[in-house]
């Protein structure tokens, strides 16, 4: 059975390297790139499976990277891999078609989550929102 590709966005190259590191044993990271554009022209050239975008990236945000690859029929499944924690970005993040959201410090315990989630073509969501809502 072939392994899920994956295609990394952040524009922090140590947090790059943190997660490939954290998805290396169960996933192929076939690229990491530092800019919303970067993963337009990746995701069109690589086609992978899962995309794991930061919603502060430099050219292009992730949320715009997203809108406009779901918009063209990617059939890449999108989670978000962010420092934000307003309802706002989650809700944004959804609209522009991902199907999770992770919170940066939640990484090792909710990305892997998300992504098996996100393949069954189910969302998650850092378990932090349920409780942000109801405030």
């Amino acid at each position: 059975m072939d392994r899920v590709r994956v295609l990394l966005a952040d524009d922090h190259a140590e947090f790059l390297v943190a997660t490939a590191r954290l998805l290396g044993p169960d996933y192929d990271v076939v690229a990491a790139v530092c800019d919303g554009q970067a993963v337009l022209d990746e995701a069109a050239r690589l086609k992978p499976d899962v995309l794991v975008l930061d919603i502060s990236m430099p050219v292009l945000s992730g949320v715009e990277a997203a809108r406009r690859l779901t918009a063209a029929g990617s059939a890449a499944k999108i989670v978000f891999l962010t420092v934000n924690r307003d309802v706002d970005s989650v809700r944004a993040a959804l609209a522009a078609g991902a199907l999770g959201y992770v919170i940066k410090d939640r990484l090792v315990a909710d990305l892997p989550v998300a992504l098996s989630e996100a393949l069954a073509g189910r969302s998650f969501v850092s378990p932090w929102v349920s409780i942000e809502q109801r405030t």
